[in-house]
């Protein structure tokens, strides 16, 4: 790269980088006055000069205590959408058996990347996120260094690689525009984080100036308004950090003149990495980000989302300050103000003493005594405004009492209408459930996408079974489907594992699980015992599910060419059912005929062998 073109590009990220920061800057302010608020620190505001700065008090006798109500309420949506099912499937693209069982497959893979990358602590991490900024994103890409270790090369041990997941907070992604109603929408997004220089050398091979970064950390303790209060309480604020380098990845979006895309990684005065998009991560084989956005409330024509914290900041204001003059009010009342002629009494002593029980009172002769002024009585608008603000945290941040004090509301009525009641109850977190399930579905897709990529020749994974028992498969790039991705869950994001249960309950009452001479079959009843939470030893391995697995193996190695072998225990009948399904998709071939006319043939003779057996 020549030198001229090297410093035109290195100064070209480090421009858009700047703007890009600065047009942010307002969203920024905003989700530190958020983490601030929901840690307690809510005697903060942003300044004019755009810092989060402390209000201090107007008088040293003023209470300044948190009566902290966004923290519960943060706690009860978090908790509500951990419970989103979210697992995700593969649809296959017609009933071809072949593309039936590539989306068996496809569902596999997805199943073990989620043990193996622990995907569910993953997503609590973004919702916690997610909750607090408004917006968080899934970065998925491959990393050459995981994986089984395949070779050894120059002493060092050769990796298959494997896909990354990681969550990035919203403060290391700035869009080129903030209009941006989706990510797909943008042109080109920077993601932009702080590392150590020694990590840079390790992963990109280059030694990279240090500088001072400004970092967000949590501070235990902060002196507010310049009046020696100490709070206890952790404030998240900025502070630097030396040895380490802002890595800035910009990702621009396949153009006519370069239709792989660009990335360019930038690191203080060196560029890193120049070249196409890394990952066919899009639909029909394109180049894209490999982002995956996720919010808490959208906002329409908005590339970042809102969380319920900043429209409870209002409210969570007027809470304290109700609540700390009432508290001022009680103590004027309690210890009274006293009313003292000058040079009466010893008030050094008085002030510091107060007017203590049994207290001898020595005034001077021909002087007024000491009283107490009438502080008169506590206004009822105090607990009025008091129940109306409580009122309007539940109105604003869509967290009932009965969410957020897990407790059923005393009423006069049956199971179902407070079952209904609980349900309806969710309404207003139906839209961030909604995110989370299409987050997850747009990252299963780029999983696939990227094995269909990268994972070259025959790969092995291991997964969780239906019955809890580990299940080793292989595959290779050829056998994954990523056309059609659906989720397994229902309509309601927001169902309790309970509510499930009794709907399940109601099923089998109505029969509804039953076969066609209204019995319940092995598989039907494992399937049911499973999903009432228990298990059954016995029925982990029943028999006609080992010969229904047994049957599609062979489907898929008689497409191949690698043949079967027909055994006399083999369940015949079944295992004509289910090749005769791929014959239909596969009418041509020649092998799957043969082999369903040998298990036709061991069908005969042991239909023989039965009647002579009656005879005798």
């Amino acid at each position: 790269m020549k030198k001229q073109f090297y410093e035109e590009l290195l100064q070209d990220v480090h421009r858009d980088f700047d703007r890009r920061r600065e047009e942010r800057r307002s969203y920024e302010l905003q989700w530190r006055l958020n983490m601030n608020f929901l840690l307690g620190n809510q005697y903060t505001e942003i300044s004019p000069r755009g810092e989060i700065e402390d209000v201090g008090k107007q008088y040293f006798w003023q209470e300044r205590e948190v009566y902290n109500h966004i923290a519960p309420i943060m706690e009860t949506r978090i908790a509500k959408l951990t419970r989103v099912d979210a697992e995700v499937s593969v649809r296959p693209s017609s009933n071809d058996d072949e593309d039936i069982n590539t989306a068996r497959l496809s569902t596999k893979i997805l199943k073990a990347v989620s043990e193996e990358k622990n995907l569910k602590a993953l997503r609590a991490e973004a919702n916690a996120w997610s909750e607090v900024c408004g917006t968080v994103f899934y970065k998925v890409g491959w990393d050459n260094s995981t994986g089984r270790t395949i070779g050894v090369k120059n002493k060092k041990s050769i990796k298959e690689g494997d896909v990354q997941i990681s969550v990035c907070p919203p403060y290391e992604i700035y869009p080129d525009s903030l209009n941006c109603a989706k990510v797909s929408d943008c042109r080109s997004i920077i993601h932009a984080k702080a590392y150590d220089i020694a990590y840079i050398k390790d992963i990109w091979g280059e030694d990279v100036t240090a500088e001072e970064v400004d970092v967000f950390s949590m501070d235990n303790s902060d002196v507010l308004g310049g009046l020696g209060y100490t709070a206890t309480v952790p404030k998240m604020s900025s502070s630097k950090k030396s040895n380490h380098a802002i890595v800035i990845e910009r990702y621009t979006a396949p153009t006519k003149d370069r239709p792989l895309g660009r990335l360019t990684i930038v690191a203080s005065d060196k560029i890193l990495y120049d070249g196409d998009l890394p990952y066919i991560n899009g639909v029909g084989g394109e180049r894209t980000f490999p982002f995956v956005r996720q919010t808490s409330v959208l906002i329409p024509g908005a590339f970042f989302g809102v969380s319920v914290i900043e429209r409870s900041i209002p409210v969570q204001r007027a809470f304290n300050a109700i609540k700390n003059r009432k508290h001022e009010f009680i103590n004027r009342i309690s210890m009274g103000v006293l009313a003292v002629e000058d040079g009466s009494v010893d008030t050094d002593n008085l002030e510091e003493e107060g007017l203590s029980p049994g207290k001898i009172l020595i005034y001077r002769q021909g002087s007024t005594p000491p009283r107490l002024l009438d502080g008169g009585s506590l206004p009822n608008d105090f607990l009025y405004e008091e129940e109306r603000l409580l009122k309007e945290f539940t109105s604003i941040s869509g967290v009932s009492e009965t969410m957020q004090y897990s407790s059923v509301p005393t009423l006069n009525a049956s199971g179902k209408a407070i079952n209904l009641l609980l349900e309806q109850d969710d309404t207003r977190m139906i839209g961030s459930a909604d995110s989370i399930r299409n987050a997850m579905k747009e990252l299963s897709s780029q999983i696939l996408r990227l094995y269909k990529q990268f994972a070259g020749g025959t790969r092995l994974k291991r997964h969780s079974g239906e019955n809890g028992d580990i299940e080793v498969f292989y595959f290779s790039r050829a056998d994954i489907d990523v056309d059609y991705i659906v989720f397994e869950t229902g309509a309601e994001a927001l169902y309790s594992p309970e509510s499930r249960r009794n709907t399940l309950i109601e099923m089998y009452k109505m029969g509804l699980l039953h076969d066609e001479n209204g019995n319940l079959t092995p598989r039907a009843k494992s399937k049911l015992v499973e999903a009432l939470g228990f298990s059954l030893p016995d029925l982990a391995t029943d028999v006609t599910e080992v010969h229904h697995k047994v049957a599609v193996s062979e489907n898929m190695s008689l497409l191949r060419g690698d043949g079967a072998t027909v055994n006399e225990f083999d369940d015949h009948k079944l295992h004509v059912e289910e090749h005769t399904k791929a014959l239909i998709s596969h009418r041509d071939n020649e092998a799957i005929d043969r082999h369903i006319r040998e298990h036709i043939a061991y069908q005969d003779i042991n239909s023989v062998k039965e009647i002579q057996n009656e005879q005798q």
